[in-house]
């Protein structure tokens, strides 16, 4: 029996919040024991017409208003990665890809990031389809499991004439899909999860 589309959502829903519990519970194991005076949150992006930037700064201001230090970088731009604690990966992803850059970051930085916290996200559904999950791509899938981490959380995305870039985008941006469709309440949501997550082992004695 085919579900209808209301319930293909609600399971996805049911399915993404099982799968940050069960991350909360790993990444409470994997910062054991970590000093307290080094603890620092580094949210790293890779985006296309600005979209995931802005979400990845809300992202950074939301952690910061829970007492985190925070540091929102580009990905091209980012440097060693030993004194973070915590890394959370987000690109935009269009035509099932993840940006490049963010594939890299995540490449390079697979020995390192298995022994911290990470959290990835991807963000760019626009119109009808905004609120439904998206897959990760291959490589991204196989570096995460090397990671340790769960799939990437999905926010919907924006496209708007005077943002949009290449020629599909730009024809697509010039008909009703064109919004910005990021919804910020849930994208606070999501990282007050985080914050909790790591405030929680900051007080483990």
């Amino acid at each position: 029996m085919r579900l209808r589309r209301r319930d293909q959502l609600a399971t996805a829903g049911m399915l993404e919040m099982r799968d940050r519990r069960a991350h909360l519970a790993v990444a409470d194991e994997r910062t054991q024991g970590r000093s307290l005076m080094t603890r620092k949150v580094l949210v790293v992006y890779a985006t296309k017409a600005g979209a995931t930037a802005g979400i990845a700064t809300a992202i950074g201001a939301e952690l910061r208003r829970g007492g985190h230090e925070v540091d929102v970088c580009e990905a091209t731009g980012v440097g060693p990665i030993a004194k973070y604690d915590v890394v959370i990966v987000g690109s935009a992803i269009y035509m099932r890809r993840w940006r490049p850059e963010a594939v890299d970051f995540l490449r390079k930085h697979v020995h390192e990031l298995r022994d911290r916290q990470v959290w990835l996200f991807h963000s760019g559904p626009v119109g009808p389809d905004k609120d439904q999950a998206q897959a990760m791509p291959r490589k991204v899938a196989r570096l995460a499991r090397k990671i340790g981490a769960t799939p990437a959380t999905t926010f919907a995305g924006r496209l708007e004439p005077e943002t949009a870039k290449g020629f599909l985008a730009k024809h697509i941006a010039q008909g009703n899909l064109a919004a910005d469709s990021r919804e910020w309440l849930r994208i606070a949501d999501w990282a007050n999860d985080i914050s909790s997550a790591i405030s929680a082992v900051e007080h483990t004695p």
